[in-house]
Order: C-alpha cells, then structure tokens, then sequence
C-alpha cells in the first residue's frame, strides 16, 4: 500500500512529465515558452527551468503545539513580557525578542472574517478539488487561516466557526481545518 507521499510523488512526476513534453512542443512551434490560460485568456510564462524544494526545519522549540495536534488541541503562545499573541506559535517574541513565552489552549470557536475559493492549486495540492482558505477570527484575539470545509455559498463574514483538529481525508498527518459550527 502506498502512503499519501508516494502518491503525491507519483502524481507530480507524471504531471511535470506531461508539462515538460508540452512545454517542449510549444517552444518548438513558438519560439517562446508563453501559453495562453484557459480560463481567463492571458498569456503566461511558463519557465523552463525545475524548482523542487524541501527542506527540513526544527520545531523542537515548539514542541507543544506538535504534541497538541495529536491530542486534538491547537496551541498558542502569548509574549510574557510585552504580552504580544501568535498563532502559529512562536519560541520567541518578534516584537521584543524576549524568550519567555507562555503556552495556551486555543478556544475551539471562532468568528468568520472572510475566505476564498482555491482554483489555481500549488503542485502540491493539485490532486485536490477546488478547497476553500478562510480567516478566522478567535476570541484570544489573533486569526487563523485554514481550510474551511464547507460549500461557500453558505459563508457568511462573522459566522461562527469550529476548530477541528484531526487528520484530513487523503493526507493521513494531523492538521487543524474549521467547520461551521
């Protein structure tokens, strides 16, 4: 059985494949690696040059909110001496760059502000149907942006959103999205 990874390598591979043999044919037939979008009609770049990233970044000192995922729990920090909030949290305060920080549970309701409806997906969630990002307003006083898994005709700025922490449909790794609540 092949992990959502594998998949997704899979996925891509064929799909730059695709893109490179098409790319191909139309600087051969052009002279220029320019198409025209299907939905809108504007010419486009498309380089020809590959641009594959990954790296690895330490979340040792934010090891709390790792471990709050899997216990379906979304943390914060608050600065313990000018008293800025994060969400994401952050090991050290940007604003008064002191590292004393303390950890707080995230309510599980928050308020709407706006959202929008991803079309145009990054390579990485290609295999996906159009999914809505939306902003939500928490009453500890920051946002969290997020997916909202809902039908975005029934969005409403200021409606009342609930956190889910778990994990979602064909990723298989833990993550937070809002539902209406």
């Amino acid at each position: 059985m092949s992990t959502i990874i594998q998949k997704l390598r899979e996925y891509l591979d064929k799909a730059e494949a695709e893109q490179l043999s098409q790319l191909d044919r139309l600087v051969a037939s052009t002279g220029l690696p320019v198409v025209r979008d299907q939905k809108t009609g504007a010419l486009i770049w498309v380089d020809v040059r590959e641009l594959r990233l990954r790296f690895q970044l330490s979340v040792n000192r934010i090891s709390k909110f790792i471990e709050g995922l899997s216990q379906e729990r979304l943390y914060y920090t608050v600065c313990k001496r000018c008293g800025s909030v994060y969400f994401p949290p952050q090991a050290d305060c940007p604003k008064c760059k002191a590292s004393d920080m303390e950890w707080r549970e995230a309510s599980r309701e928050g308020e709407l502000i706006t959202w929008t409806v991803i079309n145009v997906k990054p390579a990485s969630f290609a295999h996906n149907r159009d999914y809505v990002v939306g902003i939500v307003r928490m009453p500890e006083g920051f946002n969290v942006t997020a997916w909202v898994d809902a039908d975005p005709r029934t969005l409403k700025p200021g409606m009342k959103m609930r956190l889910v922490v778990g994990k979602r449909a064909g990723e298989g790794y833990l993550t937070y999205w809002f539902r209406p609540a």
